[in-house]
Order: structure tokens, then C-alpha cells, then sequence
């Protein structure tokens, strides 16, 4: 069964973005985007929320025509536009790009999804993420933490009444100073039964 793995970036103070939206502080240089682009070339599909979904497509659909562009950005380019991407939005009729629109996020179809063959399924997009959790979909937790501190934005973890128990699977410094914490689910991928005695 693929696993859902959260991919995010998020400040030393916990916030994926600043109050006005501002990602400036992303500090995503070759190595980094390098790693990521291995890292997504495996996905069988993102998902995203409607803003995060339109907030890439209005960037990389064209990028490797920017003869400014660096290697990692037009690697990355392809990698978007080729990757099958499920955006959920109640309001979008029709979304490009190798896209479909899912309504609501239902457990059901999710977990139909997680069942097909593929690569792994990368979300984003941290109100997409909170329903996700909300449900208890996700498997892997892939956060770069930027060593920076923002003060105020949006967090990536919205306040919640549920606990989930994580292990961690692995860490990566990179020379700009972001540290990868990769974490999973601590009872395995959800909808795998345990195995053993």
C-alpha cells in the first residue's frame, strides 16, 4: 500500500508562511532542491489544497523556459508538470496540468487511492494537511526546519485533541543549515495491519 508522506518547509518557530503569506525565508539552494527533486521523482501524485495546487501552477509550468532558471528548477519543472497531481477544492471546476479536483477529503477514496499501484503520494498545503490529520491519513512526516524565526504566520500544526505517536526514521543536515526531521507513524502506514505475534 503507498504511503502519504507531508512534505513541508517550515521556520525554527513552527510557521510555514508569514502573516502576509510571505515564503521569502525559504532557504532552498542547490543541494536542497537536488535532494528534494530525488526525493519527489518517486511520487505516484501530489496532493494539494487548492491554494498551494494554483500557487505552483502560476511558477513551474514554465520555468525551464527561464533562461535564468538554475538546473535543480528545471529538473524540478518536469518533475511537476509529469507527476499526476489530485487538487481538493469545493470552488475549482477544472484544473491543468495532469490534475484532477477532489471535492472533500474522504476517507474512503483516500485510502482507494493508498491502494493503487505507484509511488508513494506527496501532500502539501498545511489546511490540506490538518483535514488529513484530522482523519489520520498521514504516514511519513518529511519537515526541512529553515533556521530562521519569523515570529508570526501561519503554523504548520493547527491546534487539535488528538495525539499521534511518531518514530523517528531519519535526519538530514544540509549546508545551508535546514535539517530534515523525517518521522513516522509509529504503528506503521495507516491502513496496514501490524504484523508479528
Amino acid at each position: 500500500m503507498r504511503k502519504i508522506t507531508l512534505m513541508m518547509s517550515v521556520s525554527l518557530d513552527g510557521f510555514i508562511e508569514g502573516p502576509d503569506r510571505e515564503i521569502d525565508w525559504h532557504m532552498v539552494d542547490d543541494e536542497l532542491h537536488r535532494f528534494v527533486n530525488e526525493r519527489l521523482r518517486s511520487m505516484g501524485a501530489f496532493l494539494d489544497g487548492r491554494v498551494t495546487h494554483e500557487l505552483m501552477a502560476g511558477v513551474w509550468p514554465t520555468v525551464d523556459a527561464d533562461p535564468s532558471s538554475t538546473a535543480p528548477m528545471v529538473e524540478f519543472a518536469a518533475i511537476w508538470r509529469d507527476t499526476p497531481k489530485i487538487v481538493f477544492s469545493r470552488t475549482l471546476e477544472r484544473a491543468d496540468w495532469n490534475t484532477t479536483v477532489m471535492r472533500d477529503v474522504d476517507v474512503d477514496e483516500i485510502m482507494a487511492l493508498k491502494a493503487q499501484p505507484g509511488g508513494d503520494l506527496s501532500l502539501g498545503g498545511a489546511d490540506l494537511a490538518a483535514s488529513f490529520m484530522r482523519y489520520d491519513l498521514i504516514d511519513e512526516y518529511d519537515i526541512y526546519v529553515h533556521p530562521v524565526l519569523i515570529g508570526r504566520g501561519k503554523p504548520l500544526f493547527p491546534a487539535s485533541d488528538t495525539r499521534t505517536a511518531l518514530r523517528l526514521a531519519g535526519t538530514r543536515t544540509f549546508g545551508n543549515g535546514v535539517v530534515l526531521l523525517r518521522y513516522e507513524r509509529a504503528g506503521g502506514p495507516v491502513g496496514e495491519q501490524p504484523t508479528g505475534p
